[in-house]
């Protein structure tokens, strides 16, 4: 965000801007959720781990073969990672992702018995699942709360000067610390999609943004 310094403000001012972005998030989006399709948890993940450094788009155009061809853990553990590169080879990283998801679903089925766990530390042990994934999959599965944060959520919480963070998992805190525990999966999903069709990296919409009355940046962008 260059050219762009936060205001010095209050912990109370700051919570309370934030329950007025979040009450306007929830006119714009009040159904806010994750635009991967998916039909269990297990092919959440999978699509959760195929969308880093891809879109979601790319994604949902793949996992329908794919899921066909691997319907659970058990049938992609029993695949070579050269039997799932075609399905995914229009997708970023194609050939790392396909070896991480065939590790990954070999260590579902050898210590979960092919279910996706609902313990953070566990899921972040699989191949190819990082802090974020889990907590998308966590949230969005299993409703587990946390605020994951990518790229669209990152850049939409330092322009509206939440977080003056770099590391996710920082913003991710300070994220949490200002919206209710309840709220935590809702935000996700609502930051992804403002940032996904508002506040864009390049030329944001800031005109046509609910969201300008309280952010800092509006007139910087």
């Amino acid at each position: 965000m260059k050219g762009v310094s936060c205001p010095r403000e209050g912990r109370k001012a700051k919570r309370h801007r934030a329950q007025k972005i979040l009450q306007a998030l929830k006119e714009a989006y009040p159904e806010a959720r994750t635009e991967l399709r998916y039909e269990n948890p297990f092919q959440l993940l999978v699509a959760t781990v195929l969308s880093a450094q891809a879109t979601d788009k790319s994604v949902n155009e793949a996992t329908p073969a794919l899921f066909a061809r691997f319907p659970d853990a058990f049938a992609l553990a029993q695949a070579k990672p050269e039997e799932v590169e075609p399905y995914i080879r229009r997708i970023g990283l194609y050939k790392t992702k396909a070896r991480n998801l065939v590790a990954l679903a070999k260590k579902l089925v050898a210590e979960y018995g092919g279910e996706v766990s609902k313990d953070k530390e566990a899921l972040m042990a699989l191949p190819g699942v990082g802090w974020k994934t889990a907590t998308v999959v966590l949230g969005a599965a299993f409703g587990v709360p946390g605020i994951a944060v990518d790229t669209h959520v990152a850049r939409v919480s330092r322009r509206l000067c939440l977080s003056e963070a770099r590391a996710r998992e920082r913003i991710g805190a300070e994220l949490e610390a200002l919206f209710p525990k309840e709220e935590w999966v809702y935000v996700h999903h609502a930051l992804v999609l403002h940032g996904r069709y508002v506040c864009t990296a390049r030329k944001p919409r800031c005109g046509a943004c609910v969201l300008a009355s309280y952010c800092p940046s509006r007139e910087l962008l």
